[in-house]
């Protein structure tokens, strides 16, 4: 290390700090800042050997070259300017600052007394210098870019499991201990072999981005666990990525060679610094008014629209930058194929509400390295007109609640939905349509990460989150779920097998339906979290996936229901369904039964006792052939008589595949809570 390191004015391209041949370009966005300072620090991050003042600014970019600094070496920022919370800064030179630019940490973030400014609480000043307890950047080198999936998952065959880097491997023992829980762990034959049976075409990975504990959990003895609380977007978490981006591109490429692509479930919405009483660890202390949307009535606070304490504001330049590319580098150093937006109406905010054509989004659909990727949005915020499903950009896809809502209210039993799950399981024609977007683009889920389990679900009406220190009310009330006759555990073999039956008929609708469905973490394991649906802090047994006791039937049953998808075009074809003759004199693309075998009428289809939804789908092949499908779905909690339609193939029907057991006989006896599938 040179301590006498000589600086010059650098140039303010790029942003962040980059090697050059004689030492290191730094550029940092600040557009209210006084000075800002680059700060040296030896190789274990604890002592600062040189704080140097960036000497230029061009607008808001303050930059300088510094001599003498290297790859591996250690670094942070301070920022000079005004405490005033009162118009928006938040400025404090004792706090040193993580590089939102930064590539590598040395630590994961931890937090501490020393993160927040004490002036927050009225305290007239705070000269506690926190440099002992934030991570340091490490100056990293470029890197040549990583390949993608090649060809790319074609939308009509996408089959998406959501999981998380840490849980997925961490109690695996076929994977070495030492592995267990990072993305090594996530690349190691035994995991993708396991991938690569199920036959999922894309894995979702819970964020990976460096992130900060909300500041309620350490005094619970609990610690942020998926992770949606970032500080450092282009920098993989230490935990998760012990060994930095080289261990991420390992392990994408691995799942690479097995033809899986990877998507980053990725947080732009806010960061982990929260509210006005949070911590001072970035860009709170870069540019507070700079970088966060603040509430024009009282700046000294911020908008909310995440329910997190903050968010940033995506429609100003420096955001729009720091986003882009933030994706550009996960792409090229990591090779991922996609993203999934959280909360993506944040990002398409401006101050007078949600925009379509929101500079964030335009720039993504413009970006020549990002626009044909896997785009997945999560359409929703708890601010003014969040709820934006089906308003995204045409080429994105959707996570659809309104597919979750409707097949679990069907299946526990609610009347009347006999048209609405008709409308879901053919591809949300009502939301997609209309902008002609393909039923690829809405994202099928029953579960996901956030609520309960799928195994879960059939055995807890009520949610059990007392673990998580808040008195059961965190999580939603609002599960649409059943338990089979006895809440949580129990011994009852009655029980337990309809719990099964149960699953295996929720998976059977999902990977069915039209669209690309997700699959979460576990569900094909039979995975529970003892009725929590909100394990956000459960970083333990309770969120990793148990692999000792996995069910391995339902393993089986899920890979040939994914393998069935993927054989059967009329099970994926994302074209908008008309129910008319696709060539003259022939069959419709879609049409509908009763049990009965007869077609629905109007009374079927508002029947409030309806119960049995069947629907034969048909797609023409080459040469005249016709792919035809004939799915029934029965969400009654006794038997019914069956009767099939007519097969327009002139042939019988087949059975493929029963989420229970399914006595030949005819007519057939249509089992409780359960699917069939039939080829024709």
């Amino acid at each position: 290390m040179n301590f006498d390191a000589s600086v010059s004015d650098g140039s303010p391209e790029p942003l962040g700090v980059t090697p050059t041949a004689t030492g290191v370009n730094v550029a940092v966005v600040s557009a209210h800042a006084e000075a800002i300072h680059f700060c040296l620090f030896d190789a274990t991050g604890q002592v600062e050997l040189q704080r140097i003042r960036l000497p230029a600014r061009s607008g808001d970019v303050f930059h300088g070259h510094v001599e003498g600094i290297k790859p591996g070496d250690r670094y942070g920022l301070r920022a000079d300017g005004e405490w005033n919370p009162g118009a928006g800064q938040r400025f404090n030179v004792a706090k040193l600052l993580v590089n939102p630019y930064a590539l590598a940490l040395d630590r994961p973030f931890r937090l501490d007394d020393l993160l927040f400014d004490a002036r927050r609480l009225g305290v007239a000043s705070d000269e506690r210098d926190s440099a002992g307890v934030v991570p340091k950047a490490i100056v990293t080198s470029a890197a040549a870019p990583q390949p993608r999936l090649n060809p790319p998952v074609d939308w009509d065959r996408q089959v998406i499991y959501e999981l998380h880097v840490r849980g997925f491997s961490k109690l695996n023992p076929a994977i070495p201990e030492a592995l267990r829980g990072t993305f090594a762990g996530l690349g190691h034959p035994a995991s993708v072999a396991h991938l690569k049976r199920l036959g999922v075409t894309t894995v979702e990975l819970l964020p990976v981005a460096a992130w900060l504990d909300e500041r309620h959990l350490p005094p619970l003895g609990l610690t942020n666990y998926w992770g949606y609380n970032p500080v450092a977007w282009m920098a993989p978490d230490p935990r998760l990525a012990p060994g930095g981006f080289a261990e991420v591109a390992a392990a994408v490429a691995a799942l690479h060679e097995g033809g899986i692509a990877v998507i980053l479930d990725v947080v732009f919405n806010h960061s982990g610094e929260s509210d006005h009483l949070g911590p001072t660890v970035s860009m709170r202390g870069l540019d507070n008014a700079g970088y966060y949307r603040l509430d024009p009535r009282d700046p000294a606070h911020y908008v909310n629209d995440a329910g997190t304490g903050n968010i940033l504001a995506c429609d100003r330049p420096a955001v729009v930058r720091l986003v882009m590319d933030a994706l550009r580098t996960w792409v090229e150093r990591a090779g991922v194929d996609g993203f999934r937006f959280d909360l993506a109406t944040t990002l398409a905010r401006r101050d007078d509400g949600f925009d379509p054509a929101a500079p964030l989004l335009a720039a993504i659909d413009q970006d020549p390295l990002l626009r044909d990727l896997i785009l997945i949005a999560e359409p929703w915020d708890i601010g003014r007109g969040g709820y934006q499903l089906g308003n995204f950009p045409a080429a994105w896809g959707e996570w659809n609640d309104r597919y979750r809502d409707t097949v679990r209210r069907f299946f526990r039993g609610d009347e009347g939905m006999i048209g609405d799950l008709a409308t879901r399981i053919a591809g949300s024609s009502d939301i997609f349509t209309p902008r002609y977007r393909r039923a690829n683009r809405s994202i099928n889920f029953v579960t996901a990460h956030d609520g309960f389990t799928l195994a879960d679900l059939v055995a807890h009406e009520r949610k059990q989150n007392r673990a998580n220190g808040e008195n059961n009310r965190d999580g939603t009330d609002d599960n649409r779920s059943w338990n089979n006759g006895a809440e949580g555990e129990t011994d009852d073999a009655a029980i337990l097998a309809r719990r099964r039956s149960d699953v295996r008929a929720l998976l059977m609708a999902l990977v069915f339906s039209r669209g690309t469905p997700m699959l979460t973490m576990g569900d094909e394991l039979g995975r529970g979290q003892q009725g929590n649906n909100n394990a956000y802090a459960q970083d333990n047994a309770l969120a990793w996936l148990d692999w000792a006791a996995a069910d391995r039937d339902l393993i089986d049953f899920t890979s040939e229901i994914i393998a069935l998808r993927a054989a059967h075009l009329a099970l994926r074809d994302s074209r908008p369904l008309t129910g008319q003759p696709f060539s003259a004199g022939g069959e419709p693309d879609v049409a509908w039964y009763g049990a009965d075998g007869e077609p629905l009428d109007e009374g079927g289809w508002h029947a409030p006792e309806g119960r049995t939804l069947v629907a034969v789908f048909a797609v023409p092949m080459r040469e005249g052939e016709v792919d035809r499908v004939c799915l029934v779905l029965n969400g009654g909690t006794t038997e019914t008589e069956l009767r099939l339609p007519p097969n327009a193939g002139g042939n019988p029907w087949n059975l493929a595949i029963s989420s229970s057991p399914v006595s030949p006989d005819q007519p057939l006896s249509l089992p409780p809570r359960s699917v069939l599938l039939f080829l024709g």
